[in-house]
């Protein structure tokens, strides 16, 4: 059965999904803020490489080769780089192990952090997937990529972090309709399914949209059974004590998400 639990470092909570383990992993709460993830790689793999990439609410998924040719052949990796050299960062929202002992972060405030682990071959990957991510159909993209580089679908574990929950995410019915459009139905038959990617709003001309289901029934359709992707029992907007949202507070502050290639 799969479970989610709190663990602790310093202090400090953090959560995990058993569905990704042994691979090391963790989404880490507000509290941890606002340590970068060099800083925070020591909680899961002190030998670890870690790698980032500006998030631009995408569809591009690259691996640490790619980084070192988009950086000119220096593998980029997180030290103590200020605000105003993070634009050196490749654009991107996900990032794919290609060898053992490289971490990759996504950050999030309301988008779903996606960790993907390949149980067989430890291969990993991080999405962060909004809405239009997911409309673009982010996290399907990097289970293709990680088939490229020798995974099979029965190997692979999809665990989706704290998110904002469809229950409070308001969105417009034509924001809905392209999200749902990624799954190839009409947004009145998605709501009528039982986990619906899409619940009704009382406002006129609104939904309130679940990114998470919506992902869910994308990498369904892309062959992985249930028992191989989970959501994680958290809104990021109503948790406050423990998340940051940006559609709460209005404040660009982020929690991190990470995975170890083994």
């Amino acid at each position: 059965m799969t479970g989610w639990h709190w663990r602790n470092w310093q202090g400090l909570p953090y959560l995990t999904c058993s569905l990704l383990e042994p691979i090391p992993h963790g989404f880490f709460t507000r509290h941890f803020a606002p340590r970068p993830p060099a800083e925070l790689a020591s909680v899961l793999d002190e030998a670890a490489q870690t790698f980032r990439v500006k998030q631009v609410h995408g569809d591009r998924v690259v691996a640490p080769a790619e980084i070192a040719e988009i950086t000119a052949g220096a593998v980029l990796q997180e030290a103590t780089a200020t605000a105003s050299e993070q634009s050196t960062y490749p654009q991107a929202d996900g990032l794919l192990s290609d060898r053992p002992g490289q971490v990759m972060w996504v950050c999030s405030a309301d988008c779903t952090p996606a960790l993907i682990a390949d149980l067989k071959t430890g291969q990993v990957a991080a999405v962060h997937s909004g809405w239009r991510g997911t409309a673009a159909a982010i996290v399907p993209k990097a289970i293709e990529r990680m088939r490229q580089q020798g995974s099979q679908l029965a190997d692979l574990r999809v665990a989706l972090g704290p998110a904002i929950s469809g229950s409070v995410y308001q969105v417009t019915e034509a924001v809905a309709e392209e999200v749902v459009a990624s799954l190839a139905v009409p947004l009145k038959e998605a709501q009528g399914w039982e986990q619906p990617p899409v619940l009704p709003d009382p406002e006129p001309g609104k939904a309130r949209l679940d990114v998470r289901q919506t992902i869910v029934q994308q990498v369904l359709n892309l062959g992985l059974d249930r028992e191989q992707v989970t959501v994680a029992p958290h809104c990021t907007y109503c948790e406050g004590d423990r998340f940051f949202s940006y559609r709460r507070d209005g404040t660009k502050t982020v929690q991190w998400s990470g995975i170890v290639s083994t």
